[in-house]
């Protein structure tokens, strides 16, 4: 970085007050960066030079405070003390500045992530913009670190330890107005008024000396008293420390190594002094940075990255323009397409079911979403209201004319996608992209009705498709370039990571779910408990177990790819009968009130076995599996499955195959997706495993020729 572009630079303003601004050059969000340690040294020697009043902190780059610290500054050392180091640098930077002897304010406008909310509490107030792009939060437990520059001991003075142990245990990220009621940030105002409003306010702190920032009202409220008796005093906070740990082992099960290290960084802060809680914060970042679940972590961050600037067409390949969609079904996943396209996509929708009673469903689920968010603080009502406008409603092809993309959710039938495909090339107009939202019928099934099959593509999303982070878009021989640029573009701007794949049946994640969830249920056919199976798999890192997310899912609709995916596949995907027994008797999961699991007439929160599958599964005698037969059996399935999608060109590249697992279906994040799995193992070690369980199992679990082929080379999926 040159001299003359610093990402530090002080302007003193004739009224005292100095602003030192951040633009990291070259750059689309501000991150902190190794070199900046002479720049932060020249922009100390500025202000001490200038001798101001009151200092402001302020970014002039469109929505970026400060995003985080760029991970690359770690990723090539070689031992933890090296990374700790890195640590202790960083907090050294920002003890400087909050040892300022004037009030240091910080003008907080777009994200404040990580080591830019770092920054931000070593500073002696803050104001933050209520515009939508600002978030602040520290969420490095994402990547399986902790906040490394003194956060793990600011925030908890700053917000009281429970709150931010909530926040950094989860990675939970806050707008402004929530942000505010924690105490995390002193103002919020609106996005112009923030520099203003900063200025101003460090010229009353310099003229006051009251650079506390106190919320009084805040502390002396039941809820701040209550949390000062408990954390004030050692014993109250042992409880708050205890109940951190039982907490989060209950979530992790242990597999995460950063949650309990954020906790011990806190807790010696306070039980052994500050300067304690500093050293333990820079050793436990170190250790954690070398640990493989944060190496798998980070690979996952990096994949997401390279991701975002993935077109998946070959170079100059114009996009087709999406400004207009149209969804088809008001259901669950129909209402969640539309939702995320007016929320996040910023687009008009006109969403369509067949009859008034079909559209209530939409209408009450986007309704809902906004109540909940405006009565958080995530937005306005104002804003709420417009961003529901941006939706209109019709039991008719009224308005499709102009639409660029039309997104069928309607049942899993072909004969109805083909008249939903028909209605909408006779009602829109020739450049109309249609999409279907299936998970189980080929793509090119569909598009054989077409008049224009150019036009036709898969965009299959995830329930609740607002939470769920994939898209898998599904591209069939006929389907034109830049159609599948242009929804590769429509799904970033919903704020998905995604993926796309050629069409076969089942796709890329159907198809490596289907065999994981037979012998899920072919283990029970065994006669293995049904809570065995599910914790088994919990215990390996996957969010569900397969049985319970069967149950969610509906038994009925996860076995209508059974039959298509053992036509094309054979043996491998031959799926127990159980299931068809199951629809017979109405235990369609939790929908039907019965499942695996009983879900009508038991109190909340429990969920006891329907014991009645074992008498139609006609299971006679318990079997006793441990966790390594279940999780064996389960998981390597979808891993070898995986194997064969990329021998089969279905995805073309590793990578895309385990983001797709992570996002799509859950498979633990911290071993990295199927292919980075079996990296992490060795392919050889994995060709084994794979033909010890065909031994014992059953010749289902073949290697595929791919894997075979690339142990006996000792190559690996990642260089």
């Amino acid at each position: 970085m040159s001299k003359t572009q610093r990402a530090f630079t002080l302007k003193p303003l004739d009224n005292g007050v100095a602003v030192l601004e951040i633009n990291v050059p070259n750059d689309a969000q501000n991150t902190l960066k190794a070199e900046f340690a002479d720049d932060f040294n020249s922009a100390f020697a500025a202000i001490e030079k200038a001798k101001p009043k009151a200092l402001v902190l302020y970014s002039t780059k469109a929505g970026s405070f400060m995003a985080g610290a760029d991970i690359k500054l770690f990723e090539s050392a070689k031992t933890a003390k090296e990374v700790s180091d890195l640590s202790t640098q960083c907090q050294q930077t920002f003890q400087k500045l909050e040892d300022l002897d004037i009030p240091v304010v910080a003008a907080i406008k777009g994200a404040c992530l990580g080591g830019g909310m770092e920054l931000a509490l070593a500073c002696s107030y803050r104001i933050a913009a209520s515009s939508s792009d600002t978030v602040l939060g520290l969420p490095e437990v994402m990547l399986g670190l902790l906040p490394a520059g003194g956060g793990t001991q600011r925030m908890p003075r700053q917000v009281g330890i429970a709150t931010a142990l909530d926040l950094m245990l989860t990675g939970r990220q806050l707008k402004a107005k929530p942000a505010k009621k924690i105490g995390l940030v002193d103002e919020v105002v609106e996005a112009v008024a923030v520099y203003d409003r900063a200025v101003a306010r460090a010229l009353e702190l310099a003229d006051t000396k009251d650079e506390s920032g106190l919320d009084l009202a805040s502390y002396f409220s039941k809820d701040g008293l209550t949390k000062a008796a408990l954390e004030q005093n050692s014993l109250g906070r042992k409880v708050v420390f205890e109940q951190a740990r039982k907490q989060t082992a209950k979530k992790t099960h242990g597999l995460y190594p950063a949650p309990p290290a954020i906790i011990d960084a806190v807790e010696a802060g306070f039980e052994e002094g500050i300067e304690q809680g500093y050293a333990t914060e820079a050793r436990l970042f170190g250790e954690l940075a070398m640990s493989p679940q944060s190496k798998q972590l980070r690979g996952i961050f990096h994949a997401t990255n390279t991701l975002k600037k993935e077109t998946f067409v070959a170079d100059g390949v114009k996009a087709r323009d999406i400004k207009k969609v149209g969804v088809l079904g008001a259901g669950l996943m129909g209402a969640g397409i539309a939702l995320t396209t007016i929320n996040k996509a910023r687009l008009p929708v006109r969403l369509k079911d067949r009859d008034d009673n079909g559209l209530a469903h939409g209408v009450k689920y986007v309704s809902e979403f906004y109540s909940k968010r405006a009565k958080k603080g995530a937005m306005s009502a104002a804003d709420a209201s417009a961003e529901q406008g941006r939706i209109s409603y019709t039991a008719d092809y009224s308005g499709f004319k102009g639409l660029d993309l039309v997104v069928e959710a309607v049942f899993e039938d072909l004969g109805l996608k083909h008249k939903m495909l028909k209605d909408v090339e006779a009602n829109g107009n020739k450049h109309t992209v249609f999409a279907s939202n299936t998970s189980s019928i080929p793509i090119t099934d569909i598009a054989s009705a077409a008049e224009r099959p150019e036009n036709v593509i898969g965009l299959h999303y995830f329930s609740p498709v607002e939470k769920m982070p994939l898209l898998e878009i599904i591209t069939t021989d006929k389907t034109a370039p830049e159609v599948t640029a242009g929804c590769v573009a429509f799904g970033k701007a919903q704020g998905k990571t995604v993926i796309v794949v050629k069409d076969g049946p089942g796709f890329y994640t159907t198809r490596i779910l289907a065999p994981y969830l037979n012998e899920a249920t072919r283990l029970l056919t065994e006669g293995v408990d049904v809570k065995a199976v599910d914790k088994a798999l919990v215990r390996f890192g996957f969010p569900v177990g397969p049985i319970t997310l069967l149950d969610e899912v509906g038994v009925d609709v996860g076995t209508k790819v059974g039959p298509v995916l053992e036509k094309a596949f054979g043996e491998r995907m031959a799926s127990p009968d159980a299931a068809g027994l199951m629809i017979e008797n109405d235990y369609l999961g939790r929908k039907s009130g019965r499942g695996f699991y009983i879900y009508e007439g038991v109190a909340k929160g429990e969920k006891p076995v329907n014991t009645a599958l074992y008498e139609l599964m006609n299971v006679t005698s318990e079997k006793d599996a441990d966790d390594e037969e279940i999780v064996s059996r389960c998981a390597w399935l979808m891993i070898n499955e995986a194997a064969y999608c990329l021998q089969d060109g279905i995805i073309s590249d590793p990578m895309h195959g385990d983001i797709g697992a992570i996002f799509g279906l859950g498979f633990p994040p911290f071993r990295g997706g199927p292919f980075r799995y079996m990296d992490s193992l060795g392919l050889t070690n994995s060709v084994r495993t794979l033909e010890r369980l065909a031994e014992q199992f059953g010749e289902r679990f073949t290697p595929a020729p791919l894997l075979i082929e690339m142990a006996k080379k000792k190559q690996r999926f990642y260089p």
